[in-house]
């Protein structure tokens, strides 16, 4: 009697399954259970979001491309170098205003390099950081001897090189929807130099620079291009 009763359960379930079946059909998608697969496949439409690139953030510590790490790795020495412009002419600057630009600007470029460490691998730095700390400082502290605009003309040329290697950088990130966290640092990175570039020109006056102080900035631009090119190697 157990017996019969049990093939009668099982029997008016397959029964019921058959016509949810047959129902689910007429009015929308199956639902599929457990007991009619133990794995449920994905749809179609499922499958291509999970493996959609677009739906995937890398976030900082996330392994990255190496063209990435490269450019990362030339924002971290160039913060570095920035930090140490500041501390060159505020080891030498006596003007008041013009020491309290270099204090503001000088923590401004501590946030800027603990972002970068964020993203970049300690192991990705820069082999030759010392030497970037040195260029950092003379280029900071030299004309620092000359007085408030030779400095000021100075950031300005640094802060109009770093405005455009930052927009580089930005327009390639622009096509890689999984870097757009790191886009969106390096977007406020970016209006921060603009920031300092503005700030820096307008301290300096709107008479022109003579000719020693053009071919100094001339130098420092050209200075800041070529060591991009060693650092993405070196």
């Amino acid at each position: 009697m157990a017996k019969q009763a049990l093939h009668g359960a099982v029997a008016h379930y397959l029964q019921a399954s058959k016509l949810q079946a047959k129902v689910g059909a007429a009015h929308g998608p199956k639902k599929l259970t457990l007991v009619e697969s133990a794995t449920v496949p994905s749809s179609k439409v499922m499958s291509e979001e999970i493996l959609s690139a677009d739906l995937v953030t890398l976030a900082p510590g996330d392994e990255l491309s190496t063209w990435v790490l490269d450019d990362l790795r030339t924002d971290h020495a160039g913060e570095v170098g920035a930090i140490c412009i500041y501390q060159g002419i505020l080891k030498f600057a006596r003007d008041p205003a013009l020491r309290s630009f270099a204090e503001h600007h000088l923590a401004t470029e501590q946030k800027h390099l603990y972002l970068i460490i964020g993203w970049l691998p300690s192991a990705q730095f820069s082999r030759i950081l010392p030497m970037w700390r040195i260029a950092g400082f003379l280029t900071g502290a030299l004309p620092s001897l000359f007085g408030p605009k030779a400095v000021y003309a100075t950031i300005e040329a640094v802060e109009t090189f770093v405005n455009l290697h930052y927009g580089d950088q930005i327009r390639q990130l622009a096509t890689k929807p999984a870097l757009n966290g790191l886009r969106k640092a390096l977007l406020d990175c970016q209006a921060d130099e603009v920031t300092h570039r503005n700030e820096a020109a307008v301290a300096r006056g709107p008479t022109r620079p003579g000719v020693f102080l053009r071919a100094w900035c001339f130098l420092v631009r050209a200075g800041s291009s070529a060591a991009v090119s060693v650092i993405r190697y070196i």
